[in-house]
């Protein structure tokens, strides 16, 4: 059996709404056996780089065409050694993990056996998820409060949030200080102590400021303070660590295992967060979490894909990981997810029980993938310089 065919598919989860801003397109993957099986995978995207993304996978279908789809690690090493010449970046990873699902998609299916059993077995038999995407156009604490109840009453028994005004500045005035904290509040009064609170700084601050932030809320019972600087710096996240009177989570902007070496040799995390569709694969993400295994370091897998064919993936590498302890859901993915592909992973009071069917699960319905078909988003609006503090 040889990979005979290799097509993307870019999708628009909004594509009945024109000229929407924000958001971003999806990018599947699809790869056609010489024998007609089919696997699905799935790549990161983002805003503006979808369409360089969806080029480097048709520059890496020549790599692949013509092999054998259970020869997964050497297409990987092949790719970074001899595609890219030892020089990483975030477009290639990507591109990477989209090929990569859809191999180990194939393999299942062809051994007639989910994926995670290929990967040495499942240590849960459920997996535990977070909400996110949930709180959108929240402008003040009374609406985060309102979103929380309400995703809280579906189900949910983690949130997370950016509870941060404004564009991302790694200086922020007093007043957007006290606005992130009013949100937090605002939000844990409205659902009471026992749902996990899951805090995203999106990599924005310098540490002065996000160390006050963190013991700010720390009173308020928080889960964990995600990114809360870049993480180029290793040192200043680590300085913000030790600091932090909760968890510390990194991980969504490290694409290799290479990339996570400084932050474990550093001890700047207590949790990662890498994402399947970015990091080069079901795979990668695995061994990752394995290095994190002896610094004692959790996994919760990053997961800004379709609640399709990304949180598939991320669930089967997620079963095997003995340091796993929960990962991303977002919620305003799901009806369109569902609409484009067949026995989507649901969540049930927080938890996907882990599937049964052969390779990841799930598949895309061409047909409808139509109806989502790419389109271009408006582009971002820069502040002013009157806007810069």
């Amino acid at each position: 059996m040889q990979i005979d065919r290799v097509q993307t598919f870019l999708v628009s989860p909004h594509s009945h709404t024109a000229g929407m801003i924000g958001g971003k397109n999806w990018l599947f993957v699809k790869l056609t056996t010489d024998d007609g099986l089919v696997g699905w995978g799935e790549c990161y995207t983002q805003l503006d780089r979808d369409m360089a993304i969806e080029r480097h996978v048709l520059e890496l279908a020549r790599y692949v065409e013509g092999q054998s789809p259970f020869q997964i690690k050497h297409f990987t090493s092949t790719v970074y050694r001899d595609f890219a010449g030892l020089r990483g970046s975030m477009d290639l990873f990507c591109a990477q993990a989209g090929i990569e699902q859809a191999m180990w998609d194939l393999a299942g299916k062809a051994l007639n056996t989910p994926v995670y059993k290929l990967l040495g077995g499942a240590c849960r038999d459920r997996i535990r998820v977070y909400a996110n995407g949930w709180y959108g156009g929240a402008g003040s604490p009374e609406a985060y409060a309102e979103m929380a109840v309400a995703t809280v009453a579906r189900g949910f028994t983690a949130l997370k949030f950016d509870p941060f005004p404004g564009p991302w500045r790694q200086y922020v005035s007093r007043e957007g200080e006290q606005a992130f904290v009013a949100n937090v509040r605002a939000v844990r009064e409205a659902v009471g102590p026992d749902i996990d609170l899951l805090i995203e700084g999106h990599r924005r601050l310098a540490p002065m400021h996000a160390i006050r932030l963190a013991r700010e809320i720390a009173p308020l019972g928080i889960y964990w303070y995600e990114e809360p600087v870049p993480v180029n710096n290793v040192a200043a996240l680590a300085e913000v660590r030790r600091a932090a009177p909760m968890p510390i989570v990194t991980g969504e902007t490290l694409y290799s295992k290479g990339d996570f070496v400084p932050v474990f040799e550093q001890r700047a995390v207590d949790i990662i967060n890498p994402d399947v569709c970015s990091c080069g694969g079901i795979l990668e993400l695995k061994e990752i979490a394995a290095m994190a295994e002896p610094y004692y370091v959790a996994v919760s897998p990053h997961n800004y894909n379709s609640t399709a064919i990304g949180l598939a993936a991320t669930v089967h590498a997620a079963a095997t990981m003995p340091n796993f302890i929960i990962t991303e859901y977002f919620e305003n993915f799901a009806a369109t997810s569902a609409e484009i592909a067949t026995n989507v992973l649901l969540p049930e009071q927080s938890y996907i029980p882990l599937p049964d069917r052969p390779g990841l699960g799930v598949d895309l319905d061409e047909a409808a993938l139509q109806e989502y078909a790419y389109r271009q988003y408006r582009q971002r609006s820069f502040p002013s310089i009157h806007q810069e503090l």
